[in-house]
């Protein structure tokens, strides 16, 4: 059965860049898997009356933002149609629209129909941020991060970020399809962050995973007085990992997103592509 990506982009206000197509083009190749594009458009409800639209011209504001957020979005998705056509992978594209405050569920609630869900990160991006958050806690798929700042390749080396948690033992379920195509599996254990469940638990996973035919080792670090995620994603860099594979923790109240650290961490500060699960 092939995969089904679902790429999230955001339009206002702030947007995503043309490098989001690439890569998530890029990534569903790697995988083999269709590629369904999104553009979320902004739709501001009316809230005018007639002293607004005196003093301040409200209704011709509205419009000047939500044609600017179509502009936005149709341009996102014909980069995408491009990559798509130039890397031979079938794409669908869609324009969904929603109110600022709801962008975050309307993209959450779209993205639950797909295998996993990609949503482009660059720094200072809140809007790209609001929206990974929402399909992270709101989807029930697994969400990858693709930085602006990596061009996405093969994922030949993953790490996994584990300590053996139940969100850490769904995100290595939900990642099977770049562990199946990995020459390289990495368990990394951070020793030094919080209590841990045993000994060796991540020589434990590691020997699980080689006995289903996957080459893999197991590591230990120390964040010191670096964050978690910090840590991670260094040392994932340092020995030529591609992918951080991490459960997500936090958890929704309403549109109030509260993080645990590494994931905090994560979301603030992302260095390479990393998959996350809830």
């Amino acid at each position: 059965m092939k995969l089904m990506a679902s790429l999230s982009m955001a339009t206002y206000p702030d947007a995503n860049t043309p490098k989001t197509a690439s890569n998530a083009v890029a990534l569903a190749k790697n995988i083999d898997a269709a590629l369904h594009a999104v553009a979320i458009n902004v739709d501001i409800p009316d809230v005018s009356n007639a002293l607004s639209d005196y003093l301040l011209d409200l209704p011709y504001k509205i419009q000047e933002v939500e044609a600017t957020s179509r502009k936005r979005g149709k341009d996102l998705l014909e980069a995408v149609v491009q990559e798509a056509a130039h890397a031979g992978v079938t794409l669908t594209t869609q324009e969904l629209t929603a109110s600022p405050a709801l962008m975050g569920d309307v993209a959450a609630e779209h993205a639950r129909h797909f295998d996993i869900c990609l949503v482009g990160c660059a720094p200072a991006n809140q809007t790209a941020r609001m929206l990974a958050e929402a399909i992270l806690f709101g989807s029930g798929r697994p969400t990858l991060l693709l930085p602006d700042s990596t061009d996405v390749g093969a994922f030949g080396h993953v790490v996994i970020a584990w300590d053996g948690s139940r969100v850490a033992a769904r995100a290595v379920a939900d990642a099977q399809a770049f562990l199946d195509r990995a020459s390289m599996i990495t368990v990394v254990t951070v020793t030094d962050e919080k209590p841990l469940p045993g000994q060796g638990i991540g020589e434990r996973l590691a020997l699980g995973l080689r006995s289903r035919g996957l080459v893999a080792e197991a590591a230990s670090i120390q964040a010191g007085d670096r964050s978690v995620a910090t840590a991670l994603q260094e040392h994932a860099l340092k020995i030529g990992g591609k992918l951080l594979v991490m459960g997500g923790y936090g958890h929704s109240r309403v549109r109030d997103f509260v993080l645990g650290g590494a994931t905090e961490g994560i979301l603030a500060d992302l260095r390479l592509p990393v998959l996350l699960s809830h």
